[in-house]
């Protein structure tokens, strides 16, 4: 049908994805592209702009049928302006975003930060639908939140809210990419998880965790994870250490906002229970408020593509989103 379909971006540290979404919420067609941060703008907006045309080949689709345009992006935007007025995981500085894809493609595009986008995608068919208040955060390059209140983004008077990644946990910690030290990006995002398993790694040259970064190289996710799944000490002592990180920003997040549930997304929420299961006996002992019902505490249904469905639905959703009681049982 025309008009019914959209077509959402995700621009990472890491990688830029683009779907084309149908009228379901339904992701038809993706591709995806490496970022490869530190090049000029303009260059990264038009690999956008061919993969926006690429969704469409596949899908056999024309322009002229897609009703809008959405793009989720790290940092602090300005969505009246269209501009990125600073994000740091990327380098961009006041960026016309919205100005220089319409110059590659003549459609009305929205944007807002990534984290929001991937909030808003779990709010409408995923983990958090049917509540009137969440927090998504996202485990990635860095660390996103994205926060519905009362069935509405909330962005702050400025659109410059949700930097929930910022808030020190440790003072004085390991310096961060925003120029503080001990940020929770720089203790709880799989950037920090891999700078940790190098340094448990050189503390433990006889472990097996030690072993596979001398047999693959580097360390990920992944093989951070199957290397505690097999009792390794030291990837087991690593992963503690992490999970304590997490939990200590989630608390924060329980502490001020009390939200009828926190969803965990980014690649490394695949780890399901595993991941989750320790966060949540942390974040039991740390709590405040601990004569009142906990929030949920539960992973990502969407996975990444969250923040693509999230931005292909920012027109209409952008201002506000339809409130939503949760029935408990």
């Amino acid at each position: 049908m025309k008009f019914a379909m959209r077509i959402g971006v995700d621009i990472g540290g890491t990688k830029v994805s683009c779907a084309l979404v149908g009228e379901d919420q339904t992701i038809l067609s993706k591709v995806s592209f490496d970022t490869r941060g530190g090049r000029p703008y303009t260059e990264v907006l038009r690999d956008i702009a061919d993969s926006i045309y690429s969704v469409l080949d596949l899908a056999g689709i024309q322009l002229d049928e897609v009703k809008a345009i959405g793009l989720g992006c790290p940092g602090i935007l300005d969505q009246q302006k269209g501009e990125v007025i600073y994000s740091n995981n990327i380098a961009w500085e006041h960026v016309p975003l919205v100005k220089t894809l319409q110059s590659y493609v003549p459609k009305e595009v929205y944007i807002d930060n990534d984290a929001n986008c991937a909030a808003l995608g779990e709010y409408l068919c995923g983990a958090s639908q049917g509540t009137s208040s969440s927090v998504t955060v996202t485990l990635g390059t860095g660390v996103g939140g994205g926060i519905i209140l009362g069935g509405q983004i909330h962005s702050g008077f400025n659109s410059a809210a949700n930097a929930i990644g910022h808030k020190v946990i440790v003072s004085g910690g390991v310096p961060c990419t925003c120029g503080r030290r001990g940020c929770w990006e720089s203790y709880a995002s799989i950037t920090a998880l891999i700078r940790m398993a190098e340094e448990m790694a050189a503390q433990f040259p006889e472990s097996l965790l030690a072993e596979v970064k001398r047999r693959s190289g580097q360390f990920n996710g992944k093989n951070i994870f199957d290397t505690a799944r097999l009792n390794d000490s030291a990837a087991l002592k690593l992963l503690d250490q992490y999970f304590y990180y997490v939990s200590e920003g989630i608390i924060d997040i329980i502490n001020i906002f009390q939200p009828e549930m926190i969803v965990i997304g980014g690649g490394i929420s695949s780890e399901g229970d595993y991941l989750l299961q320790p966060i949540l006996a942390y974040v039991k002992k740390g709590v405040y408020c601990k004569q009142v019902p906990l929030p949920q505490i539960t992973i990502a249904k969407l996975n990444n593509d969250a923040g693509l469905i999230g931005a292909a639905y920012l027109h209409g959703y952008q201002a506000t989103v339809v409130k939503q009681g949760i029935q408990r049982v």
